[in-house]
Formats: structure tokens, C-alpha cells, sequence
């Protein structure tokens, strides 16, 4: 699976951008979104599940961001909105084979992403304020 995550850019704070994350066969695979700012590590803050049936964001970016999918497109959406200078970062997306538990996932997700099976290559995301 080639994840290809895009969307990213420069906004100013308050601003919205939306990434998306596509790959041939998504449809089979939990969806996780990541990011590292600038001296900082690995956070996952949003995930979904292959359904689309369950998501989950962290309270980081919860009002403010929105995960959803189109499997018919295969490809996974990470709405931003109402963006604040600590989203700074390089964002990534990665995959899960979707036979997991969903509390297994998340707990994937709070560790910082160790266990998931694919990653896609970054997009920065800069907020200026």
C-alpha cells in the first residue's frame, strides 16, 4: 500500500486547509494521522476506522479538525479549521490492517504510531500567527 498524503501548505492562524490521504485498496485499512512539529515527537491525534464507522481525534485538535473517508475514492480526508500556530508541523498518514481492534488502534495512536503497517510520505503544515 502507497499512502500519498497532500493538501499541506502555509496558513495564517484561523485558517483552514484540508489534507487528503489516497491509496489503491484503502478501503481495507484504518486510517491514522500523525504529525511532528519542530523538536517535538510523534503524535497521533486522529484516526478512522475502514468503515468510517468510528473515528477518534485527541483533544488537541477536537472542534477543530474532522477526519472522514470515501472509500469509493480511496481516500481518506483530515479537515483543519480554526488553525493555531502549534499545528505546525510535518503530517503524515499511515494505515492499519483493518482486522484490529479498535482500542488496540488507538492505543497505536497514543503511543505515537509504532505498529502500524504503512506510512505515507509527509506534507508540512506551517501556521504563522
Amino acid at each position: 500500500v502507497q499512502l500519498q498524503a497532500s493538501g499541506g501548505g502555509s496558513v495564517q492562524a484561523g485558517g483552514s486547509l484540508r489534507l487528503s490521504c489516497a491509496a489503491s485498496g484503502l478501503e481495507h485499512y484504518s486510517i491514522g494521522w500523525f504529525r511532528q512539529g519542530p523538536g517535538k515527537g510523534r503524535e497521533g491525534f486522529s484516526c478512522i476506522r475502514s468503515s468510517g464507522g468510528s473515528t477518534y481525534n485527541t483533544d488537541s485538535v477536537k472542534g477543530r479538525f474532522t477526519i472522514s473517508r470515501d472509500n469509493t475514492k480511496n481516500t481518506v480526508y483530515l479537515q483543519m479549521n480554526s488553525l493555531k500556530p502549534e499545528d505546525t508541523a510535518v503530517y503524515y498518514c499511515a494505515a492499519k490492517r483493518s482486522l484490529i481492534a479498535w482500542g488496540s488502534l488507538l492505543a497505536i495512536m497514543k503511543s505515537g504510531g509504532g505498529g502500524m503497517d504503512y506510512w505515507g510520505k509527509g506534507t508540512q503544515v506551517t501556521v504563522s500567527s
